[in-house]
C-alpha cells in the first residue's frame, strides 16, 4: 500500500501540473478542451460560476467495494482541475446512498449491502481520495451522506421531499426505465429523492451551487436541481462528464479478471501499466487528454502517428498515468519489467517454440503446442485479452505472426505469468 507521504508527493506534482495547464484561465474551458464535459443545465451560468475562485461543487461516490476503480477516476481528474484553480471540490461518500445502490446504468437490483460493509468501504475509498485531493488548508471537503440521510424521519422525508416529486415524471428518466424491463424495487425507486436531498443538503451547509456526475447521472442531477429551486427558490446547476470508453463505445476499465482497481492489492502495479499500454491505436490521444495532464499541444503532435509508430505514447500513457496514482518509482518499476519481459531478457527464462508452418493462425498455433487446452478456451482467452504479443494484447482469434520478426523471435504471453518465444523453423 502507498504511504501518506507518497500520496503527498503524487499529489503534489499532479496539482502543479493542472496548475500549469489552467494558467489562469477558466478551469470551464479547460475541461471542455479536454473532452470531459457532456452536458450542462446552463453553459454560460457554470462558467460564469467557476470563473470566480473558491466556489464549491460536489460529485457523488457510492461505496460499492472497497477499493475506487478506473471509471472513478475520471471525476477524481475534474475535481483535481478544480482545485488547481483554487475551487473546493467536495468528494461525497455514499454512505447513506450506499444502503441502497444506484439504479443508474443497471439492468438488475445492485447487492445490497450491510452497514458494516458500506462503512468499511467508504473509510477505504476516503484514504484513496487522498491521490489527487488535497482535503487540507481549506482546499478539499469529505463528506458523508449517511450524516444526514440514516437518521431521517420516514415521513417527515416524505412530507417534506417526497411531496416535491411526480411518479410519472420519475418514470421517464432513463435510469429508471431500464429497470422496469426487470422490476424496479420501490428501495431503488427512492435513490433519486436521496441524491436530490443530497444536492439539497451541500447547498444549504456551503452555498454549493454546481453538481457534476458521470454522464448516466443526467437524471438523478436534474431531480436535486429541480428539488433547490423548489425548495429555497434558488437556481443551481448540474454538469456531467463522459462515461470512459473506447473508441467504440464500450465501458473501459474491465479485464477477464474483473475491474481495473486502484488499489494495488486489487490490481497490481504491472497489470495497471499494461492494461494502458495495451489500449487501442484509436483511444491512446483521448486516454492522454482524460487521465493525464499530459498538455494539448503535446498531445496534439502525436495526431500524425498510427500503428506501430504509437507503441512509445501508449507506453507514455501506460506510465503517466501510472505515475498518477501509483508514484514514479512504482510507475518505472512497472516499465522496466514490461520491457524485461518482452525483450531478449525474458528469452532466457522462457520456453522456447518453433514454429513449424507460419501461416497457421497464432491460436492453432498454441493449440499444437499444447498451450491452451482446447480452441473454444483459446478463443475466450483471445477475446478477454488474455494472449499477448510483443506486449501487444490480441484479441483476433485469427491473427497469425509476422514472419520477418519471427526470425529473431516473438514473446507470446498467456494470462499474466505464462511467457513464451517463438522463432521460426
Amino acid at each position: 500500500m502507498i504511504t501518506k507521504e507518497e500520496q503527498r508527493q503524487i499529489r503534489e506534482h499532479s496539482l502543479s501540473l493542472a496548475k500549469k495547464i489552467i494558467a489562469g484561465r477558466n478551469v470551464f474551458d479547460v475541461l471542455q478542451e479536454r473532452g470531459y464535459i457532456m452536458q450542462c443545465t446552463n453553459v454560460d451560468s457554470v462558467r460564469e460560476y467557476l470563473g470566480t475562485s473558491g466556489r464549491y461543487l460536489y460529485t457523488g461516490f457510492d461505496p460499492t467495494a472497497d477499493s475506487l476503480h478506473i471509471g472513478h477516476f475520471l471525476p477524481i481528474m475534474v475535481m483535481a482541475y478544480a482545485q488547481a484553480a483554487g475551487h473546493h471540490p467536495i468528494a461525497l461518500m455514499g454512505g447513506g446512498t450506499g444502503m441502497i445502490g444506484d439504479p443508474s446504468g443497471r439492468t438488475d437490483l445492485r447487492k445490497v449491502l450491510t452497514e458494516e460493509t458500506v462503512a468499511r468501504n467508504v473509510e477505504c475509498i476516503q484514504q484513496q481520495m487522498g491521490i489527487l485531493l488535497d482535503f487540507d488548508d481549506n482546499g478539499a471537503v469529505l463528506v458523508n451522506n449517511a450524516d444526514w440521510l440514516l437518521n431521517l424521519n420516514y415521513i417527515s422525508f416524505l412530507r417534506d421531499v417526497g411531496s416535491q416529486f411526480s411518479v410519472n415524471k420519475m418514470l421517464t428518466a432513463e435510469c429508471y426505465k431500464r429497470r422496469m424491463e426487470k422490476g424496479l424495487t420501490f428501495l431503488e425507486f427512492n435513490y433519486m429523492l436521496l441524491q436530490a436531498y443530497d444536492f439539497l443538503s451541500l447547498y444549504r451547509r456551503y452555498d454549493l451551487r454546481l453538481e457534476l456526475g458521470g454522464d448516466d447521472q443526467w437524471s438523478n442531477i436534474l431531480a436535486g436541481i429541480d428539488l433547490v429551486r423548489r425548495k429555497e427558490q434558488q437556481e443551481v446547476f448540474g454538469c456531467t462528464f463522459t462515461l470512459l470508453t473506447n473508441s467504440e463505445g464500450v465501458k473501459m476499465g474491465k479485464t477477464a479478471n474483473g475491474a481495473v482497481w486502484i488499489n494495488e492489492d486489487k490490481f497490481s502495479v504491472f497489470d495497471f501499466y499494461q492494461y494502458w499500454r495495451n489500449v487501442g491505436d484509436q483511444d491512446v490521444l483521448h486516454f492522454l487528454k482524460l487521465l493525464t495532464f499530459t498538455p494539448l499541444d503535446e498531445i496534439k503532435s502525436y495526431e500524425s502517428l498510427s500503428g506501430a509508430e504509437l507503441n512509445p505514447i501508449k507506453e507514455l500513457l501506460a506510465f503517466r498515468l501510472t505515475e498518477i496514482i501509483h508514484g514514479t518509482a512504482k510507475a518505472e518499476a512497472a516499465r522496466a519489467k514490461a520491457k524485461d519481459l518482452f525483450t531478449g531478457n525474458a528469452a532466457s527464462g522462457a520456453t522456447v517454440y518453433e514454429v513449424q508452418n507460419p501461416d497457421l493462425s497464432i491460436l492453432d498455433i498454441l493449440l499444437q503446442c499444447k498451450l491452451v487446452p482446447s480452441k473454444s478456451e483459446g478463443r475466450r482467452l483471445f477475446q478477454q485479452g488474455g494472449i499477448s504479443v510483443d506486449d501487444t494484447v490480441c484479441t483476433d482469434i485469427n491473427a497469425k505472426f509476422d514472419k520477418d520478426k519471427l526470425a529473431s523471435g516473438i514473446m507470446v504471453r498467456r494470462g499474466k505469468k505464462n511467457f513464451y518465444r517463438f522463432i521460426s523453423k
